[in-house]
């Protein structure tokens, strides 16, 4: 497995545990309550920051541990740019998803639920498609 793949799988893991523990907090301060009524900006930039970090922290462990982090061939960066077409595709739809609830004048718990929404999938799905093109290889399109 290469660098750029092992990054990515790191990239894609950390993305869904940071949401996940987000998740968890939210969830279990609402406990049966309004989720409107719960201090959700405290988790949320914690999750954030914290999975910047172990980003940040991967990133560096996988490239001092990989000895093939400075080869990337065409192949690699064709796979990249797919991966962040897909990725830009679900933040655009995040960011719009953010707008309506915004323009329905929605509470702000929806408003930044749907924008960190949108910032979560773009990261697992980019992740996803870049490890399944790893895998399978990218069309000639």
């Amino acid at each position: 497995m290469s660098y750029q793949e092992k990054n990515t799988w790191a990239f894609g893991v950390i993305a869904v545990l940071g949401y996940a523990a987000y998740l968890a907090v939210v969830l279990s301060r609402a406990a049966g309550g309004p989720l409107t009524d719960v201090a959700y900006a405290g988790p949320m930039l914690a999750s954030i920051g914290a999975a910047v970090l172990a980003g940040i922290l991967a990133g560096m462990v996988l490239g001092a541990t990989s000895r093939d982090r400075a080869v990337r061939d065409e192949r690699e960066r064709e796979i990249e740019r797919m991966g962040e077409r897909v990725g830009q595709s679900f933040l655009v739809l995040g960011g719009l998803g953010g707008l309506v609830l915004a323009l329905l004048e929605a509470d702000w718990f929806w408003i930044a639920n749907a924008l960190y929404l949108g910032f979560v999938l773009s990261a697992v799905l980019s992740a996803a498609a870049r490890v399944v093109a790893f895998r399978r290889g990218v069309g000639p399109w």
